[in-house]
């Protein structure tokens, strides 16, 4: 079949490849416009289209995808198939019923659970043991298509949102082809999504980062985890900022004002929170590299009784 992908992150990355490797051929990668990124503000191009240029794929780029001259040029393609991940923008109509087979997109969660922007790290927040990835025929709803096929993925007891996001763009990749396969042989029967079991992932800001010491610790150690990478898990301390990048929950509470530190040891250091405590494993301090808790308590004054956050 001849696909139109359209997709911006890493995310999409192994989703465009596994399609050009197969017996099916990519005819153009639609992707967002260069960014400007790092201090310097240079403008760099996003995966995809790193990706496609290297591999020989016409690469069109848009601000926005529902306006007339981009609808005219997917338009000239006469693509069988549309393939979506995590492309960022809203398909119109018109564009959705464009291509023979429709289109469709690669949503990592399993619908109807955490539809919207941040499946990864909602699924880490709230404490799943497993999530997944799902390919659906697109309509004109924010993830409501039906569902073409789904695969199953654990979430280790550690998982953090980058280690998740490898599981799943690695799941993508291999489902993607199945899917466009079982498509073309009309093998596969689409099921409507139950509305009364969705759920939604709002888009992250940086701000969700920061810790909340009055919550309970097993629920600040998973804002850990799902922000890691991104945006992170953020703190202070001594007037600057201070990164948390593992911990474990201890269960027994200290009796403290939220946020003190009520204990330490060589390699790690112990923060009151609303229910449990929080024992910090490893950091980074503004202007720092991240580091094992042992290494920054050799270099920084921590003692019993501060406070994290003021």
């Amino acid at each position: 079949m001849k696909i139109v992908f359209m997709g911006t992150p890493d995310f999409s990355v192994g989703i465009i490849k596994a399609l050009h490797e197969s017996k099916h051929e990519v005819v153009l990668a639609v992707t967002q416009p260069d960014r400007p990124k790092g201090r310097s503000g240079k403008l760099m191009p996003c995966p995809v289209k790193e990706y496609a240029t290297d591999a020989g794929i016409e690469v069109f780029q848009c601000e926005k995808i529902k306006a007339a001259e981009a609808v005219e040029k997917l338009r000239g393609y006469h693509a069988d198939l549309f393939v979506v991940a995590a492309f960022g923008q809203i398909l119109s109509k018109e564009i959705l019923e464009m291509p023979r087979f429709g289109c469709i997109n690669v949503h990592a969660s399993l619908l109807p659970k955490y539809r919207g922007a941040s499946p990864i790290q909602q699924a880490i927040l709230d404490g799943e043991k497993s999530t997944g990835v799902t390919i659906m025929q697109m309509n004109e709803g924010l993830d409501t298509g039906d569902i073409l096929i789904s695969r199953e993925v654990a979430i280790d007891e550690k998982e953090t949102g980058g280690s998740l996001f490898e599981k799943l763009a690695k799941t993508g990749s291999s489902l993607v082809t199945v899917a466009v396969d079982g498509i073309e042989k009309g093998e596969l029967t689409p099921r409507k999504q139950d509305d009364s079991m969705a759920s939604y992932a709002g888009i992250i800001k940086k701000e969700k980062g920061r810790i909340d010491f009055s919550k309970n610790a097993a629920e600040i150690e998973r804002l850990i985890r799902a922000f890691d990478p991104w945006p992170s898990a953020q703190t202070s301390f001594s007037g600057k900022t201070l990164k948390l990048w593992r911990a474990d929950v201890k269960e027994e509470n200290d009796g403290s004002v939220p946020g003190t530190v009520t204990d330490i040891t060589k390699d790690s250091f112990t923060v009151s929170c609303g229910s449990g405590q929080l024992v910090v494993r490893e950091l980074q301090l503004e202007g720092k590299k991240r580091m094992s808790t042992k290494d920054f308590l050799l270099g920084n004054d921590l003692n019993k009784g501060d406070r994290l956050g003021e």
